[in-house]
């Protein structure tokens, strides 16, 4: 391997470990913690006042590798995207977060608050990919043949966006969950990246990959930080940006089959129980509250979901072999 991605991924590594250690006891004094919905899992109001909003640290270590991907022999236009994009998603989550813990609750922002400003922040690598000069054109998996979305691409990347950040962050609800998943995804990027010699999604791989690392460290369970909306809706943000600049868009939903299941369980739940008069299909949403009502362990769901996205992501891996 190339050196200079080792180093994408070691300073990725670096900046969010340390970062990470150091941002705990620095929440902790703030009194920045997490507020658990009264309706969640009994086992869950145990979690209450751990610190959050430890995507920070997740967002500075992935552009922090990004940067380090320039500076070696990295595209600047498609990073400089990227990292902007991975930006204005986490601040929409920083915002929701700083909500949450100024107000004393588990709300922050409303639902359609958070989807305008998600829809809207989405033109940005939209009208980048367009006037760039970088096409319209989108892989599709399994067959390999790239069609021109036209007129249905800014459409599109706006799906992509939205969809993304907000199944990351219905993922983001157990110790180690959602890092644990968007690591494995993160892998499969570098992989595909780095066997069809795309520079970019190698580069933006490794550097998540290795900020993710960084974090699990003290996100695994017991959870020590919760990465909060802030990480989540910046990996949502990122993942689909990487996604959309290296026109590998179809990947994700492969791949990230997780995230897909956890958002179609939180409709599921919603459109059923509106149906039913107050009847519920899950025995509560998102899915991972299921298994876990279910009597499945915390970090058993979390080791189940994590083998499922590995699975995932092979199949994602040789669907553009």
């Amino acid at each position: 391997m190339n050196i200079s991605l080792v180093v994408v991924f070691i300073v990725s590594l670096l900046i969010s470990t340390v970062g990470t250690k150091l941002l705990i006891p620095f929440l902790k004094q703030k009194q920045f913690g997490q507020f658990i919905r009264e309706e969640g899992p009994e086992a869950h109001k145990k979690k209450a006042g751990t610190p959050t909003m430890g995507g920070v640290m997740i967002v500075l270590g992935i552009a922090a590798g990004l940067a380090t991907g320039i500076v070696t022999n990295g595209d600047a236009a498609d990073t400089f995207a990227i990292i902007l994009t991975m930006l204005v998603f986490g601040a929409i989550g920083f915002l929701d977060d700083f909500e949450k813990i100024a107000k004393k609750n588990n709300l922050g922002l409303t639902a359609k608050q958070k989807i305008l400003l998600q829809v809207l922040l989405s033109l940005g690598i939209g009208l980048y990919m367009i006037l760039g000069g970088n096409g319209t054109d989108v892989l599709i998996p399994f067959v390999n043949i790239y069609v021109n979305f036209g007129l249905l691409f800014m459409p599109f990347v706006i799906l992509t966006e939205v969809a993304m950040s907000n199944g990351v962050n219905l993922s983001d609800g157990l110790d180690g969950l959602a890092s644990s998943v968007t690591l494995v995804v993160a892998i499969l990027f570098a992989l595909v990246g780095y066997t069809h010699d795309v520079y970019i999604l190698t580069v933006s791989g490794l550097a998540i990959a290795g900020s993710l690392i960084g974090f699990l460290f003290f996100n695994k369970y017991p959870a020590k930080i919760f990465m909060g909306d802030t990480g989540s809706m910046a990996l949502g943000g990122v993942l689909s940006a990487i996604a959309i600049v290296s026109k590998t868009e179809f990947l994700l939903p492969v791949a990230g089959i997780i995230y897909v299941v956890e958002s179609l369980s939180v409709i599921i739940q919603v459109v059923y129980f509106r149906k039913t008069g107050g009847k519920r299909f899950f025995r509560m949403a998102p899915i991972h509250h299921h298994f876990e009502l279910g009597g499945m362990k915390e970090y058993n769901v979390v080791k189940l979901f994590t083998l499922v996205t590995i699975c995932s992501s092979v199949i994602a891996y040789f669907s553009v072999a």
